[in-house]
């Protein structure tokens, strides 16, 4: 099955402190939504995988900011089961088809999309999704590019995330809001499953 349609949304997750990585991720699949996204941003990020891959039944983790073969490779040396990058460059996307995992490369212009779909690759994400023109932008690539799917991510709400999700070319959505500062600083877990199920929700 796709990454596209395993949930609605992708919880895409920034993690400091590696403790708190595997009753984040326990929390997120409690609430329905079990493919999450760690971002390579921080230093705990790759041990964060590490932890949720082998701790959490369940989780389908995937590491994202995902900028070139190093990456790809410290990534799935960890346990990544798929990859985001935040753009595509022709090096990159040649890594990422040689990764052998599943991946959704970054694109925010026609040209990107074609590029990528040239190469056959038409599952992509979408960023950032509001700054590049949101809704409406997504909606004039699907006359054109009918055989394209996104996962846009990129200042996505609760409130606007079902508007995404309506349209025929969004598979599924990023989001940061599923995992506030505030709740991993207190460990407050049960508002984080709360927060993922109700964004499971937003697709019966």
């Amino acid at each position: 099955m796709s990454l596209l349609d395993l949930a609605p949304v992708v919880p895409v997750v920034v993690i400091d402190d590696v403790e708190t990585a595997v009753p984040l991720a326990r929390a997120l699949v409690a609430g329905g939504l079990p493919v999450i996204e760690v971002t390579l941003r921080t230093a705990a990020a790759l041990e964060s995988i590490a932890r949720i891959a082998a701790e959490v039944p369940g989780a389908v983790i995937g590491a994202g900011t995902i900028r070139s073969a190093a990456d790809i490779a410290a990534a799935v040396g960890a346990g990544s089961t798929f990859l985001v990058s935040p753009g595509t460059t022709p090096a990159l996307a040649e890594a990422l088809l040689g990764s052998g995992v599943p991946f959704l490369p970054g694109a925010a212009t026609a040209s990107e999309v074609m590029a990528l779909a040239e190469r056959g690759i038409k599952e992509l994400k979408f960023f950032p999704a509001e700054a590049a023109g949101g809704l409406p932008y997504l909606k004039s690539l699907a006359g054109p590019l009918p055989d394209v799917r996104f996962c846009p991510t990129g200042g996505i709400r609760p409130d606007t995330a079902p508007d995404y999700l309506a349209l025929p070319n969004v598979g599924c959505v990023g989001g940061t809001w599923l995992t506030p500062a505030d709740a991993l600083a207190t460990g407050d877990w049960a508002r984080v499953e709360k927060l993922a199920a109700e964004a499971a929700a937003l697709r019966s």
